[in-house]
C-alpha cells in the first residue's frame, strides 16, 4: 500500500480519529492547491484538470462523462431513467428489464435528449457591478438581467450555449459557454430494480448495493462523436484510504446565507415544501395503484417525490440539531463586526441583514400565493408552463428587451424556444395526473375560496379541471407547438386548444404574483445578500470556495468509513451482500424492495460475488453530483457517484466532515454486470479501451 493510503486507511480504523470528509465544492480556476499538497502530496496541474473538465458532462439535474473515444457516456440509471423511461412502452419496459444493445446498430436515439460540455468561461463581475451602481434593489434586479442578457446576445455567434453564473451570491458574476449534443442513443442500462435496490427505505442510506448507471452515446452527423478526453478505468484497484476527486455539477447548497435565511428555511420554507410534495405524491401513488400501466408511467415522478421528500426531511435535521444555525450565527456576527470596522462596507452592507429579515417576513405573507407562482413548471404541469410560454411569447416579444419577463430576454430566449420546440414524446395521462396532483395541492395551500384558484378551477374539481385541460389538447404534438408559436398573435387568438384557453386564465394571475414577489422581495434578497456576499468577498476572498450553483466544480477525498450505529461503516459493499440482503429480507417485504429480478438468481455463479459494489468516500457532493465520475490521483475513473448518506443531508445548510460520506457504484461493479449479467460485453470491451 502506498504510505500516503496506509495512513489514511490506518487513520480510518481508529475510532478516536475518524476521517473528515474535506470540505469544499471548488471551481477549477480556484483550487486550494495547498491544502491539497499538505494533507495528500498531490495537486492537480492544468492538464490534468482540462481533460477531467471536456471530460465531464452537465445533464438536466445532474452529471455525466465521456468514458470511451467513441463518445460512449456513463451516468447513473437515476439520471437517465426518464429518457428510460421515454423509450419503454407497455409491452416493452426497459424500467423493469433493462436494456442492452447487441452492437451500436441498436442503440436508441432518445427524442429530445440534451448533454452539455463546459468549454469556456468568462468572468463579468465588473461590467455587472457597473450597470448596477446606484440603483434601488427593483432597478438593480432588471439592470443585472438586462446587462447579463446583453452580454448573452453579443456572444450568439460563437456557437456556444452560453448561461450566467452567480458566484459568491453576487460576489462574481460570470459567464459559461457550453458545447451541446442532441443526438444522444440509449447503450446499457440494468433493471430499476437493481439500480433502486432497497426502495425508498435503502435511499441515503449505507451499506448500499445499487447498480445505479446508465450508458449512453453522443452522435454527430449519425456518426460516434469522437470527444477530446475520456476517462478510462483505473488499473490498480481502489482501496480504502486512496484519494479520489468528483467532477460534477452540484445544484445548489445554502452554506453562506444569512442565520435569518436558515431560520426562514427551518421553520417555514421547507416544511411548507415537504407537505406540498407528500400531497402531491398521494395523488400520483393513488394513479399509479390502478394498474400496471399507469404504475410504469408514474413510477419515475414518484420516485422524484420520495426522493425529494427525504432530501429536505435530511436538510431540515441539519438545521434544527442544537448548535448548528448557533455556529452559523457566530460566523455572521464575526462578519458583520468586521464588516462595522470598514467605512466602505459598513456604508454598503451594514444594514443589509436588517433588509433581508424584512424580506422574509413578506416572503411569509405570500407563502399562500407560491402555487401559482411557477415558471419551469406550473401547479404541476411542465406541459401547461410550456402552454403559459406560448401565451405570453407575443405579447412580450412586441416589448422592448429590456422589458420583458426573465426567459423572453435576449440571452435566454434561444433556451426558451428549444424548450419549447422540445420533440420529446409527452404522455397527456401522465401530465393530467400531475396537474390533478398540482391543483389538489394549491386547494390545500390557498383555500378553494381564493379568487385566483376559483378562477382557474371555475367551479370544478382539480381531477376534472385538469381532464377538462388535457383530454382534447392539442400540445402534446411538437409540430402544433411550433405553428402556433409562429404564427404570433393571431394563431394564438384564435387558438381554442383547451390547454391554451387554461393558460390565459392563468397568465395574469401568475404575472402579478411573479411581479409581486420579485419587486417585495426577490429584489431585496439579490440586491442585499448580494451586497452581504460581496463583503464577504472582500474579507475571505477566494480562501473561500462558493456555494453550490449548478456548474462545473471539483471536489476530493479520500475512501473513508466513519462510525455508525455505535461501529464502523465498511468501506466497500460487494456482490456478495447483494445476495445476502435479498436473501435477508425475501421477495415480499415493502413490495419487493429487495427482490432480485430472476435472471440475476440464474446468472449467480457467474459472478465473481468478491467483486467491489459500492463505496464511500469523504467527499463533499449533493444533489447535482449524480452521475459525476469519481477518479484517482492519475485521472482514470474508479466509480460513478450517486448518492450520500443520511447524515450528509444536512450539508445542505451545515458541513460537517465527520459523518458526511459520498457513495458510488465501484467501475468493477459496472463492469462485472456489462459483461456477465446484461450480455453486454462489447460494451465493458470498449470501456475498458478495447
Amino acid at each position: 500500500m502506498r504510505p500516503q493510503s496506509l495512513v489514511l486507511a490506518l487513520a480510518a480504523l481508529l475510532p478516536g480519529a475518524p476521517v473528515r470528509a474535506d470540505e469544499g465544492m471548488w471551481t477549477f480556476d480556484n483550487l486550494p492547491v495547498a491544502r491539497m499538497k499538505a494533507s495528500y502530496g498531490f495537486a492537480p496541474d492544468a492538464a490534468w484538470l482540462h481533460r477531467l473538465q471536456v471530460s465531464t458532462l452537465r445533464m438536466s439535474g445532474g452529471t455525466a462523462s465521456f468514458v470511451s473515444r467513441d463518445g460512449l457516456v456513463l451516468t447513473n440509471h437515476h439520471m437517465g431513467r426518464a429518457f428510460i423511461q421515454q423509450l419503454s412502452t407497455a409491452g416493452r419496459d426497459f424500467i423493469r428489464a433493462g436494456f442492452a444493445a447487441g452492437s451500436r446498430e441498436q442503440e436508441l436515439r432518445i427524442p429530445g435528449a440534451e448533454l452539455q460540455m463546459l468549454v469556456a468561461t468568462e468572468d463579468v463581475t465588473a461590467q455587472v457591478e457597473k450597470a448596477t451602481a446606484g440603483l434601488a434593489e427593483a432597478d438593480a434586479l432588471v439592470a443585472r438581467r438586462n446587462a447579463i442578457s446583453a452580454m448573452i446576445k453579443a456572444k450568439e455567434a460563437s456557437g456556444l450555449t452560453w448561461q450566467p453564473v452567480t458566484l459568491y451570491h453576487g460576489g462574481q458574476h460570470w459567464l459559461y459557454g457550453y458545447r451541446k449534443f442532441t443526438d444522444v442513443r440509449l447503450v446499457a442500462a440494468p433493471e430499476m430494480q437493481l439500480a433502486f435496490f432497497g426502495g425508498d427505505a435503502d435511499n441515503f442510506t449505507y451499506p448500499r448495493q445499487n447498480l445505479d448507471f446508465a450508458m449512453f452515446r453522443v452522435y454527430e452527423n449519425d456518426k460516434p462523436y469522437h470527444p477530446e478526453a475520456w476517462l478510462s478505468p483505473a488499473a490498480p484497484p481502489l482501496r480504502n484510504g486512496d484519494l479520489t476527486f468528483v467532477a460534477g455539477h452540484p445544484g445548489a447548497t445554502y452554506r453562506q446565507e444569512t442565520a435569518a435565511k436558515m431560520a426562514y428555511a427551518r421553520d417555514t420554507g421547507i416544511p411548507a415544501r415537504v407537505a406540498s410534495l407528500k400531497r402531491r405524491k398521494a395523488v400520483l401513488e393513488a394513479y399509479a395503484a390502478s394498474g400496471d400501466e399507469p404504475r410504469r408511467l408514474a413510477a419515475t415522478t414518484i420516485y422524484g417525490f420520495d426522493n425529494g421528500i427525504k432530501r429536505l426531511e435530511g436538510m431540515l435535521s441539519g438545521l434544527v440539531k442544537p448548535g448548528n444555525l448557533e455556529g452559523v450565527a457566530r460566523a455572521e456576527a464575526e462578519l458583520r463586526a468586521r464588516v462595522a470596522q470598514d467605512p466602505a462596507l459598513k456604508a454598503a452592507a451594514l444594514d443589509s441583514w436588517n433588509r433581508i429579515v424584512a424580506a422574509l417576513a413578506r416572503q411569509k405573507e405570500l407563502l399562500g400565493d407560491a402555487p401559482l407562482a411557477g415558471d419551469r413548471e406550473i401547479l404541476g404541469s411542465d406541459l401547461l408552463a410550456r402552454a403559459l410560454l406560448l401565451v405570453r411569447m407575443p405579447v412580450e416579444m412586441d416589448k422592448p428587451a429590456t422589458k420583458r419577463l426573465a426567459e423572453f430576454g435576449e440571452g435566454s430566449l434561444k433556451a426558451t424556444r428549444e424548450r419549447l420546440l422540445n420533440p420529446a414524446p409527452v404522455s397527456l395521462e401522465l401530465e393530467t395526473v400531475k396537474l390533478t396532483a398540482g391543483l389538489t395541492d394549491a386547494v390545500a395551500v390557498m383555500g378553494a375560496d381564493h379568487p385566483s384558484l376559483k378562477a382557474v378551477l371555475a367551479g370544478r374539481t382539480p381531477e376534472a379541471a385538469a381532464r377538462a385541460a388535457m383530454a382534447a389538447t392539442k400540445l402534446g404534438d411538437a409540430a402544433v407547438r411550433k405553428a402556433l408559436m409562429e404564427g404570433g398573435t393571431a394563431a394564438l387568438a384564435a387558438c381554442q386548444d383547451p390547454l391554451v384557453v387554461l393558460a390565459r386564465t392563468l397568465e395574469p394571475l401568475n404575472r402579478a404574483v411573479r411581479e409581486r414577489s420579485q419587486a417585495e422581495v426577490q429584489s431585496v434578497l439579490d440586491e442585499h445578500g448580494g451586497r452581504i456576499a460581496t463583503a464577504r468577498f472582500k474579507v475571505y476572498g477566494t480562501s473561500m470556495y462558493p456555494d453550490a450553483t449548478s456548474t462545473l466544480r471539483l471536489t476530493y477525498g479520500p475512501v473513508a468509513t466513519y462510525p455508525a450505529n455505535g461501529t464502523l461503516i465498511q468501506p466497500f459493499t460487494t456482490f456478495y451482500g447483494l445476495y445476502d440482503r435479498a436473501a435477508s429480507w425475501g421477495p415480499e417485504a415493502s413490495a419487493g424492495a429487495w427482490a432480485l429480478p430472476q435472471r440475476w438468481w440464474d446468472r449467480k455463479d457467474r459472478l465473481d460475488l468478491a467483486t467491489p459494489f459500492n463505496f464511500a468516500y469523504a467527499c463533499d457532493t449533493v444533489g447535482g453530483n449524480s452521475g459525476s465520475p469519481v477518479v484517482n490521483a492519475k485521472g482514470e475513473l474508479v466509480g460513478l457517484n450517486f448518492d450520500s448518506n443520511i447524515e450528509a443531508q444536512a450539508g445542505y445548510y451545515i458541513y460537517d466532515g465527520t459523518t458526511k460520506r459520498s457513495i458510488a457504484v465501484d467501475v468493477r461493479a459496472i463492469r462485472e454486470a456489462l459483461v456477465k449479467i446484461m450480455d453486454a460485453a462489447w460494451v465493458a470491451a470498449e470501456l475498458d479501451g478495447r
